[in-house]
């Protein structure tokens, strides 16, 4: 079993800087779970702390039922993939690789073999003779990755392995790890502040902010229905338009007034929005769901000005201000274009509008066809 289970656990440094705070968290045998939030949330303190390369302040840590707290790093089971890889220099890739091995004095035929089935499964099978210096960032990588899995551990925990690659290979190196992961049905643990990440690679996602869990979930559940505004406007790249407004008008006929301009509320949302009528709020709403046709009756029309055009070959990104001045982002069909400070009518899919509490920033729930 590779279960790993955080109970109550909190770290903190020196006197009173809490890096994390008393969260719980269970990650279930064989799952990719992908820690993500910005820098300094917490996350990579969390990772340390299962590594045993933290102490716990308080709470505890369970791995296959037994409390490891006191369980000396070595002795965890656990491989780790750092950001910068940390290979031996001076040592070949096959060295590299079987390192680990030798020091827990596995039986040379052995050893061979799970380096020969690793550097094949990895594609690095040319490379066993070089040294790391010899090698492409990518190609250490794999070689990081490769020292990890000839381990055959309990669990695997990455630490943010691909932030130092280029943009092409840090996709196709997420392809792989997918794939890895599919291959080996080993649980793993990957901390990254990159969305793509982990929307692509989680199975689920665990979000962080100062210390603290704030949403938990299958990455697509958690882009449609984030628990709070600071998840709303941390996932997805653009992420969800923020705005400040006030719900006002009747149960009968509710109304956001954002961004200088009145939005129509759907009557189906009316019972979960009447209690917070007359208040102030965030009106969220992400910038795929701003259209240039109107859809059905719940589709709104927005007046705007085009501030920026970024034409990124699949799909177009607008920034337009609203009548007030506020900047909002609109990704619209590839072949859309428009002139910068020419005026636009836009039509907003109030079907999948956010409300969030103003003070709290907690999400206000609706019921979602």
């Amino acid at each position: 079993m590779g279960e790993i289970v955080l109970k109550g656990v909190s770290k903190i440094f020196g006197s009173n800087i809490v890096a994390v705070d008393n969260i719980d968290l269970t990650v279930k045998d064989g799952e990719f779970m992908v820690l993500l939030g910005p820098s300094g949330c917490g996350k990579t303190t969390v990772l340390r702390m299962i590594a045993g390369l933290e102490e716990v302040t308080s709470g505890d840590i369970i791995m296959d039922g037994k409390r490891i707290n006191d369980v000396d790093p070595a002795e965890r089971d656990l491989a780790i993939v750092f950001q910068n890889y940390a290979l031996y220099p001076h040592k070949s890739v096959a060295d590299n690789l079987s390192f680990g091995l030798k020091l827990r004095k596995t039986p040379k035929p052995e050893i061979e073999n799970r380096v020969a089935l690793t550097a094949e499964m990895l594609g690095i099978g040319e490379l066993l003779d070089r040294k790391p210096r010899e090698l492409s960032g990518g190609q250490q990588q794999r070689v990081a990755l490769g020292r990890a899995i000839v381990r055959q551990p309990f669990a695997y925990l990455f630490d943010e392995p691909l932030s130092n690659l280029d943009a092409k290979l840090r996709t196709s190196m997420r392809t792989e790890l997918i794939k890895l992961h599919q291959e080996l049905a080993t649980t793993i643990i990957h901390v990254t502040h990159d969305q793509v990440e982990a929307m692509t690679m989680g199975e689920r996602i665990c979000i962080m902010q100062n210390g603290r869990i704030v949403q938990i979930g299958h990455p697509l559940e958690v882009y449609r229905n984030p628990a709070n505004a600071f998840v709303a406007g941390f996932l997805a790249s653009p992420s969800m338009n923020l705005i400040d407004a006030v719900l006002n008008g009747t149960k009968a006929g509710l109304v956001v007034e954002a961004g200088g301009t009145r939005l129509p509320v759907p009557n189906t949302f009316a019972d979960s929005y009447e209690a917070h009528r007359g208040q102030t709020c965030t009106f969220g709403l992400r910038p795929e769901d701003l259209h240039i046709e109107p859809g059905d009756e719940n589709h709104v029309p927005v007046d705007v000005d085009v501030v920026t055009v970024e034409a990124l070959g699949p799909e177009t990104v607008l920034i337009v201000s609203l009548p007030n001045g506020k900047e909002i982002a609109a990704r619209l069909d590839r072949a859309f274009s428009a002139k910068i400070g020419s005026h636009l009518r836009l039509y907003a899919n109030m079907n999948l509008m956010h409300l969030f509490e103003k003070e709290s920033g907690r999400v206000i729930p609706v019921p979602r066809r």
